[in-house]
């Protein structure tokens, strides 16, 4: 039962969060500048990681504006904004980070646990159209939520447009 209703709140919160990413989540035109930042707070005590750079040809492959599965595991959770795009990867406990934006700012990907444990940002400061990926162990039963967001490394402040996911089982299993 608990497995059912998981599954179904689930796909409801991913869809929530699908319909209310897909403003943030359009290319900007030629002629358009980027949105106004906003500096924007993480909890306190996150633990920000630096990521480390993804090894060529593992990046996610892109479907739309999302990235979906590495080469041979699921990357769950898409969740884009301006400049950066996040997923999770079950197998391996893995954060995926993605910086889609050339604008000398990083993308960070927040990850937050619905069990009580710290959360923790991934930053990719490996440049526009780079992958990097942060690893943590997590609790089985537990779940996740990715929160994407800019990085800006000069003042380690975080900056709006941001984006959340649903909640993402962190076995895989919906």
């Amino acid at each position: 039962m608990r497995e059912r209703m998981r599954g179904r709140w689930a796909v409801l919160g991913g869809v929530a969060a699908l319909a209310f990413s897909i403003p943030t989540t359009a290319p900007a035109l030629a002629d358009e500048s980027a949105p106004a930042l906003q500096e924007v707070s993480v909890p306190a005590g996150a633990e920000v990681i630096r990521g480390t750079a993804a090894v060529p040809g593992a990046e996610p492959s892109r479907v739309g504006l999302f990235a979906a599965a590495p080469s041979s595991s699921e990357c769950l959770g898409p969740v884009a904004a301006y400049g950066a795009q996040g997923c999770f990867q079950h197998y391996g406990d893995t954060t995926w980070s993605g910086d889609t934006v050339a604008d000398g700012m990083s993308a960070a990907v927040g990850v937050y646990t619905d069990y009580g444990r710290a959360s923790f940002v991934c930053i990719n400061n490996q440049g526009a159209g780079t992958w990097a990926t942060c690893k943590k162990d997590y609790w089985e039963d537990g779940d996740v939520q990715l929160r994407v967001l800019r990085y800006d490394g000069d003042t380690g402040k975080f900056y709006q447009p941001e984006a959340w996911s649903g909640w993402i089982p962190a076995d895989g299993q919906f």
